[in-house]
């Protein structure tokens, strides 16, 4: 399945004042956003990505035509040559397009339906949303519906406490957002090309087309417990960047697969049969 990307809005609740990067391209680790979110994609098989460009689309455009893999990646330098003992991106395909600067989360998709259309299904995300929900299940369940869209559904994030106050003003109970029955949009999204026929120019996709989908029963909804946790805010990212830094990292459920592998053997097998090839 194709992964569409919104990676080209203002991102102001991120900015610092010392920056214009956009919002997916800011670090947690030594790789920006944008890259967890599309390895996390590429580690359940989904490789072909499309890049809905806009504010700072110079800052993606650059990232990736100057990629680095030695930054997320062991490797042996021998007589001055790099050896990868992995690759990030090798076999990824990733199409870059402009939507406009200032164009709706609707309309970016809206111009990049000739390259989707084609697709029995295909993903969409704000990029900006680190999580370890399975995504295949969410792929198999969407399958199993005739839904033009399916969203992924967490619990509300929001610290606050709700209150349920009488009309003489007394206070009944006191709980908090998280123990409602309520459910937020976890911005983890799939659609069927029909949902091109409820996409109007310069529209929203969820008010727009999202919303009246669900009164009309054609969209379903995954829902994920587990962690999720988004960038909007500069206190969010860094929230992920210390959890980065401390090991604790959820949402790169490839590093377990990683270790179940001996890639130091394997590259040093590799470098000596590489050597001899030489000799």
């Amino acid at each position: 399945m194709k992964v569409v990307l919104f990676c080209g809005g203002y991102g102001m609740r991120m900015r610092d004042g010392a920056s214009d990067l956009p919002k997916p391209m800011h670090p947690v680790g030594p790789r920006p956003l944008i890259w967890h979110v599309m390895r996390y994609y590429a580690h359940f098989g989904h490789k072909d990505f499309v890049l809905c460009l806009g504010y700072g689309a110079h800052h993606i455009k650059d990232y990736f035509l100057h990629y680095d893999e030695t930054e997320s990646n062991d490797f042996v330098l021998h007589q001055g040559e790099v050896e990868l003992m992995g690759s990030d991106i090798k076999d990824w395909n990733i199409t870059f397009v402009h939507t406009g600067l200032d164009s709706p989360i609707g309309e970016r998709l809206r111009r990049v339906k000739a390259l989707v259309a084609g697709e029995e299904m295909f993903h969409a995300n704000y990029a900006d949303v680190l999580t370890d929900a399975p995504l295949d299940r969410m792929v198999e369940q969407f399958s199993g519906t005739d839904a033009v869209g399916q969203l992924m559904a967490v619990p509300p994030q929001s610290a606050f406490h709700c209150v349920d106050v009488t009309d003489d003003g007394r206070l009944d109970s006191i709980t908090t957002l998280q123990e409602m029955p309520l459910w937020e949009n976890g911005g983890y999204l799939m659609f069927r090309p029909e949902v091109f026929d409820y996409l109007e120019k310069d529209g929203d996709l969820i008010g727009d087309v999202c919303a009246p989908l669900a009164r009309k029963g054609r969209m379903s909804a995954y829902r994920h417990r587990g962690f999720w946790q988004p960038a909007d805010t500069v206190k969010e990212r860094n929230a992920l960047e210390a959890a980065y830094q401390s090991g604790a990292r959820p949402w790169m459920l490839w590093e377990s697969q990683d270790t179940d592998r001996d890639p130091l053997q394997a590259a040093i097998a590799e470098l000596h049969a590489s050597s001899h090839q030489r000799d």
